[in-house]
């Protein structure tokens, strides 16, 4: 049972790294509630303007190599909405500054070295990596599913963050951070598989399936499991997470980034970026799917539970809000609004499982992921 957190001055004082997309939603989320005293950190003096002009919240402009320690002094949080490379410093800084620190990164090597940190906590600090929608929800969502069997079989999760309306040979719109994207096509992936922890290659494991009458592929991307894995390990026979696209998206990808090499280097990889930025539009008009499925043994029987769940861009105090920017914006600020709560563990490294999915959805932030819910309730 967790202890409560030490007493805290309400507004509370929270400092976000990142002025982009997810960063500004989350600002907005957080500071809109009324509970918390928003500092935003970014060195795009624009994307600061723009921000302050919608909500009520300090800003300040930074060079992006700038020490952040003086940035959080006397702060009780820091949330990373930046690059993921820059994470690790942003994570020491909260270390010396007391303050707990949270993130959004798929990025595991940046996971493990705050993982490290965390080690060094102060009492009621933490470090609460990969709260988003994948890594983030989606292993909150799984883990609750698979307590429910005496032993568990499989667990796939599949999660994609699509255009509504694709018009583009890769049936594909920029959404969210090409940076993240690049990342999770490119990088190796965790899997569970016969009880052993595997890495296996991105854009493999390619599958086809049908949901509320439309076709979908899905292929392993990095960083979507979060810890999940190390918290199931030698408790499943097989684990695994895979992006989900419209059919055909793989293999042009695949061409790009193994067959033309685009993936090989970091240089390649900033080439491949600015191509795509350069060619694909970004879109508002979006849909977030999350599919879960579990397989094991539940009262003597082999059964099989599912979730599915679609969440939708909308409107949102007063502006168009996308389905990944809700999504994530709305997870993260849950993980921190349950850590001021005292609902979370008060110290060190803290995993997306230690959030209870009733909790999560029975949050003023996470709700958003029970509108468009279309599944039925999960059996027990």
């Amino acid at each position: 049972m967790s202890a409560p957190t030490p007493a805290i001055p309400v507004p509370i004082p929270v400092t976000i790294v990142g002025a982009g997309k997810i960063g500004s939603s989350i600002a907005k989320l957080l500071a809109l509630s009324g509970d918390y005293q928003l500092r935003v950190l970014d060195p795009n003096a624009d994307a600061l303007k723009a921000l302050h002009s919608k909500v009520p919240l300090e800003t300040r402009q930074i060079k992006a190599d700038e020490p952040l320690l003086p940035h959080l002094e006397q702060q009780a949080a820091v949330l990373a909405a930046t690059a993921f490379d820059k994470n690790p410093d942003i994570a020491r800084a909260a270390l010396q500054a007391g303050c707990s620190y949270f993130d959004l990164t798929e990025d595991t090597a940046t996971t493990q070295i705050i993982r490290e940190l965390a080690q060094h906590a102060r009492a009621g600090q933490i470090f609460m990596p990969q709260c988003g929608l994948a890594p983030g929800f989606i292993g909150i969502l799984a883990h609750d599913m698979a307590k429910r069997f005496e032993r568990v079989d499989s667990v796939k999760m599949r999660v994609g963050a699509l255009p509504q309306y694709p018009s583009n040979a890769l049936k594909y719109n920029l959404t969210w951070s090409t940076d993240g994207l690049i990342n999770e096509y490119c990088n190796p992936c965790d899997a569970i598989r016969h009880g052993q922890l595997l890495s296996v290659q991105a854009l493999e494991g390619l599958e086809h399936f049908a949901l509320d009458g439309l076709e979908y592929e899905a292929f392993n991307t990095s960083g979507g499991l979060g810890s999940l894995c190390e918290t199931w390990l030698g408790r499943v026979a097989n684990m695994d997470y895979k992006t989900v696209r419209y059919v055909g998206h793989r293999d042009l990808m695949d061409f790009v980034i193994n067959g033309l090499r685009m993936g090989a280097s970091p240089a390649s990889r900033q080439q491949l970026k600015q191509i795509l930025e350069a060619a694909i539009p970004l879109t508002l008009q979006d849909v977030v799917l999350v599919f879960v499925t579990v397989s094991g043994y539940l009262d003597g029987q082999y059964r099989q539970i599912s979730d599915a769940r679609k969440v939708y861009h909308r409107q949102l105090h007063g502006e168009a809000w996308s389905a990944i920017q809700l999504t994530t914006a709305s997870a993260a600020a849950t993980a921190l609004d349950l850590h001021f709560q005292g609902q979370l563990p008060t110290r060190g490294f803290v995993s997306q499982d230690a959030i209870a999915l009733d909790q999560f959805l029975a949050n003023r932030f996470g709700q958003h992921y029970a509108i468009d819910r279309y599944a039925e309730e999960i059996p027990v």
